[in-house]
């Protein structure tokens, strides 16, 4: 984003919670499972049409569908767009979001939701020792409190953070968050919610994280992958923008993948790239993506002014309401691929950071909540995790890539000396996204 992602040990008591979480889910919008390389809902090829949504931006750190009042307030905005999907970046794991989310249920709309806050995730500066029991728990917590909602499309275990060469040290840590997130709705009984990530569109190593994301054994490859991508400004085309070179170098991806921002606004913004998004030309490889985004927070992205209880539709509204109108999915799958293999995981090189392919072991204080649960998050405004816990000790497989055959800190192996500024690791690189927006347009 450029403003700113209990169940006892015993097998009685996990069945009985699951069966206690089923009768409390809603059910008039299907679950959305991955399917080769696409997402579906039931036995439909579903795309994702949709928007970024966090009124507030970084400047109030707020969560949008915990009000029930301004939740209805914008859904009857989206339902005139005609979209089908929000991205919310950060929410209070302590707050109720029923009726919020019953009502998006009840207008068609999917949330794909960012687990982190900025007090809640990992230090680019320091990894190792932020990637902790804390930061899990908190994690966790945000699935606990949405795991029952039918609409809950996915979850984003982080968002731009790998935005250069030298920040690619970071990535095992944010391959552990999504592993251990993974892990978590299995242990916990919950309908296989995919989780991903969502990437810079950093050219030097934009297909280096996406593979690495998607390489390796099962239980430690993500679900999707996504990314967010401000290349086509219009007037532009499919091969003016570069999207065919994209399409083309993802045309063997595995896993599902969708833009989770876009809409330049260099100049005038006419959201043209709408027609090619959902046209045979990408939906082999691509299901969609989020435009960037609901609410004006000061940097001309807005498709609305929010003014106290009151919405102004722009100009940026308007357009994407054509757009979107103008374009229908097309017929059938949309020439998706039913099955691939994973990915081969990158070699280290001077774009690419990561010295091995194993991962941080789960901090062992966490692994408690696998069976008994997270309990209660701590919420937007918490005390932080970032020095707070236990961090993780070796990799998970217990081996060095030394040849020594000892467990060492899983940090040992990353290039620490490289980072130079302390920002967040986990998700929401609030503040510096709004500088790094240049490097898109």
């Amino acid at each position: 984003m450029k403003g700113i992602g209990a169940i006892i040990s015993t097998t009685v008591a996990l069945s009985t919670v699951g069966a206690m979480g089923a009768s409390i889910e809603r059910r008039s919008l299907p679950a959305v499972a991955v399917k080769g390389n696409a997402f579906f809902a039931g036995n439909s090829r579903f795309y994702i049409r949709g928007v970024d949504y966090q009124p507030g931006g970084s400047s109030l750190v707020v969560d949008p569908i915990a009000d029930e009042t301004t939740c209805k307030r914008d859904i009857a905005e989206f339902k005139k767009l005609g979209i089908n999907t929000v991205r919310v970046y950060s929410v209070d794991n302590t707050a109720s979001h029923d009726a919020c989310m019953s009502a998006l249920d009840d207008a068609g709309i999917y949330l794909v939701l960012d687990v982190n806050t900025p007090k809640y995730s990992i230090n680019r500066l320091e990894p190792a020792i932020s990637y902790n029991d804390v930061y899990l728990q908190s994690v966790f917590a945000t699935i606990d409190a949405f795991a029952k909602y039918s609409n809950v499309l996915a979850f984003f275990s982080g968002n731009e953070v790998i935005n250069d060469e030298q920040s690619t040290s970071c990535a095992p840590y944010v391959k552990a968050v999504t592993r251990d997130m993974r892990q978590y709705i299995k242990a916990r009984g919950y309908r296989q919610i995919p989780v991903g990530y969502s990437a810079a569109d950093v050219s030097q190593n934009r297909k280096q994280m996406a593979d690495y994301m998607n390489c390796g054994s099962d239980d430690v490859r993500s679900d999707f992958f996504a990314f967010n991508d401000y290349s086509w400004c219009d007037p532009s085309s499919f091969t003016t923008s570069g999207w065919d070179q994209k399409v083309k170098n993802f045309s063997d991806y595995s896993i599902p993948l969708f833009l989770s921002e876009y809409g330049c606004n260099t100049n005038t913004r006419k959201f043209e790239e709408v027609a090619s998004l959902y046209s045979t030309d990408m939906t082999s490889v691509f299901s969609g993506g989020l435009v960037y985004e609901y609410s004006e927070e000061g940097t001309k992205y807005g498709l609305v002014k929010i003014n106290g209880d009151g919405i102004e539709e722009g100009p940026d509204f308007d357009a994407l309401k054509e757009a979107f109108a103008a374009k229908s999915d097309p017929s059938g799958d949309g020439n998706y691929k039913s099955n691939g293999k994973p990915s081969q995981c990158p070699p280290a090189s001077a774009d690419w950071n990561v010295t091995t392919d194993s991962l941080p072991a789960i901090p062992s204080p966490a692994q408690k909540f696998m069976t008994s649960g997270a309990g209660s998050g701590p919420g937007i405004s918490g005390p932080g995790s970032q020095t707070a816990g236990t961090p993780s000790v070796g990799f998970a497989n217990g081996q060095s890539k030394d040849g020594s055959g000892k467990p060492k800190s899983a940090a040992s192996t990353f290039r620490q000396d490289m980072i130079v500024t302390p920002v967040w690791c986990g998700v929401l690189v609030l503040v510096s996204s709004f500088i790094s927006a240049a490097t898109f347009l």
